[in-house]
């Protein structure tokens, strides 16, 4: 007899129902790139606004990014320990509300910290996203489903790049880019509230009953022959943690899981995101230290995000063709290369734009494909938190890469050493990879690695 996350993973894929949750948990992920690629549109402005230093104009997006590390950690752990449906609908409430107060701010200090809060809300939708996404989409579909989230990604980055080069010459105002997005934001909070619960997570942590409605609902609802199947006990909860430890405990139980895997996780999140967001953040204000105007420097940058959705198509039809490991391997290393050589021909503004493109094209390819394998190098116990910690180290270190690279990295290694640095990064983590993590294709959830430590996939009482 076959197991109820069996079940869920072998039914047919149909719009009206898995397609349902990829489009909701989505559009949440269209709202977290809209607010990072509104970064870089909003440091020049707020730097002329308020008479800011470069290295003051790089805390913009490290205080929003740090926010959003600390939300992946804290989002992460309340997926795992608490339920997916809660952390999928309060993130972007708390988001929408703390960005409302941003477009308010008197100040440029007042401006930090409320980006920060609402960093730390927008910080948990990627980790609970891709689990709650994941855990409903077919195995045979998961790559490209899971890939395709990405695809909201140049959508919202599109949409920030849009809304700032129509705004700036009507209001000049940064104020109306962050109130704009926020509407939209509270209408989907709205929506989440209807999505169910993961009937994986209910059947991992002993909630049969409940596990069985949603999973009967699915077989109903796709068409596919109803079947007995087994809800397999889950092993006796441990002991139970409470208050900040319980972070630090979901921490633990990351790298006790596997601690070869959990490294390559970690190393291609931060080496990867790394190359992406100091682009994302620097480009405006690198174009327009060439000498480009504010509105030609900011089209230019949503050329680049709008590529990438040529990027994120590319890494659907691929991912479930050649794999995960490939499309890693060769996407990565490609994207950080172009911005070498971007920074060789800047002089030429038609070939740096044409690299720019480039750039754009491989960051999105290879990011869905990442996000959709670190998903499933974990099981259902620590698919958000583990998840959540990689995208956590990531927003930590590239937090500081916005203040590190416009005063250090630019200033004195000057652009091809730069991005020539961030390159090797990137080879060393894809290399790693390679010899050490496992392929995804094809293979069931919770089936694909081994735990070397089985306790850390024991259910916890919180």
């Amino acid at each position: 007899m076959r197991t109820g996350d069996q079940i869920v993973q072998d039914l047919p894929w149909k719009w009206g129902v898995q397609g349902r949750i990829f489009v909701i948990g989505g559009l949440g992920y269209m709202f977290d790139a809209w607010d990072v690629a509104l970064n870089g549109f909003l440091t020049p402005l707020l730097g002329t606004e308020f008479g800011l230093s470069t290295g003051q104009k790089g805390l913009v997006a490290t205080a929003n990014l740090v926010g959003m590390a600390v939300g992946a950690i804290a989002w992460g752990t309340i997926a795992d320990r608490m339920g997916r449906k809660k952390a999928f609908s309060i993130t972007l409430a708390i988001f929408a509300i703390f960005s409302v107060l941003g477009a308010l701010s008197p100040s440029w200090e007042v401006f930090l910290v409320l980006r920060f809060l609402a960093g730390i809300g927008l910080g948990g939708c990627i980790p609970v996203d891709y689990a709650i996404v994941s855990e409903f989409s077919p195995r045979k579909q998961r790559g490209r489903v899971l890939a395709a989230m990405d695809g909201w990604w140049p959508i919202g980055a599109t949409l920030a790049g849009v809304t700032a080069t129509f705004l700036v010459p009507v209001t000049g105002n940064w104020r109306w880019m962050l109130a704009l997005m926020v509407l939209p934001a509270l209408l989907l909070f709205w929506v989440r509230r209807g999505v169910p619960e993961s009937p994986l997570y209910l059947a991992r942590t002993g909630r049969e009953a409940e596990a069985r409605v949603v999973i009967d609902d699915l077989v109903a609802r796709t068409g596919a022959a109803p079947e007995p199947y087994a809800i397999p006990a889950p092993p006796a909860a441990g002991p139970r943690v409470r208050g900040i430890t319980v972070a630090l405990d979901q921490l633990r139980r990351v790298w006790a899981f596997n601690p070869v895997i959990t490294g390559v996780a970690w190393s291609l999140f931060v080496s990867v995101m790394v190359v992406y967001y100091a682009a994302l953040s620097w480009m405006p204000s690198i174009l327009r230290a060439q000498g480009m105007g504010e509105v030609a420097a900011f089209a230019s940058t949503t050329v680049m995000n709008a590529v990438g959705i040529l990027g994120v198509l590319t890494s659907v039809l691929l991912v479930e063709v050649v794999g995960r490991k490939w499309i890693i391997g060769v996407a990565g290393p490609l994207a950080a290369l172009s911005l070498v050589v971007f920074s060789l021909v800047i002089g030429s503004p038609p070939a740096a734009i044409t690299l720019i493109a480039v750039f754009g094209f491989f960051a999105l390819v290879v990011i869905p494909v990442m996000y959709a394998y670190v998903s499933e190098l974990y099981p259902t116990e620590l698919r958000a938190s583990g998840f959540g910690w990689a995208s956590s180290m990531s927003r930590a270190v590239t937090g500081f890469v916005p203040l590190i690279f416009g005063t250090v990295l630019w200033p004195l290694l000057g652009l091809p050493l730069t991005f020539i640095l961030m390159t090797v990064i990137v080879l060393g983590a894809v290399a790693y990879m390679a010899v050490a993590a496992p392929e995804t294709r094809g293979r069931e959830l919770d089936r694909i690695v081994e735990p070397v430590d089985p306790a850390a996939v024991e259910p916890v009482r919180s």
